[in-house]
C-alpha cells in the first residue's frame, strides 16, 4: 500500500490557492467545516475579486497548529463502558 502523500505535497503539485471545496477534500472534512473554520478566524481567505480561496501556506498552518486529542484518564465519567451486557444506543434513521 502507498504512503499517503503529505498536504505539502499534494499542494506543490496543484495551484497556488484552493477553492474551499478543494481545502475540504484536502483536509478531509465537510465544505460547511472550511466554511466554518473561515467565519471563526482559524482559516485565513484570499479574496480575489468576488472569489474565496485559501493558500497552501495557510492549509499548513492550520494543520500544524492543530493538537492531538488527549486520551480519557480512567474513572472519567465521559468515559464508556465495554460492558457487553449494556444495550447499544442507535441512531433513528
Amino acid at each position: 500500500m502507498a504512503d499517503p502523500q503529505l498536504l505539502r505535497d499534494v499542494l506543490a503539485d496543484d495551484a497556488l490557492l484552493v477553492t474551499p471545496e478543494e481545502a475540504a477534500k484536502l483536509l478531509r472534512v465537510g465544505r460547511t467545516t472550511v466554511y466554518a473554520l473561515m467565519k471563526v478566524g482559524d482559516l485565513r481567505p484570499v479574496h480575489i475579486g468576488r472569489s474565496c480561496r485559501l493558500s497552501g501556506p495557510e492549509l499548513e498552518r492550520y494543520v500544524n497548529g492543530l493538537t492531538p486529542c488527549a486520551p480519557i484518564p480512567p474513572g472519567d465519567s465521559r468515559q464508556t463502558s465495554m460492558d457487553p451486557e449494556e444495550p447499544i444506543m442507535t441512531r433513528r434513521t
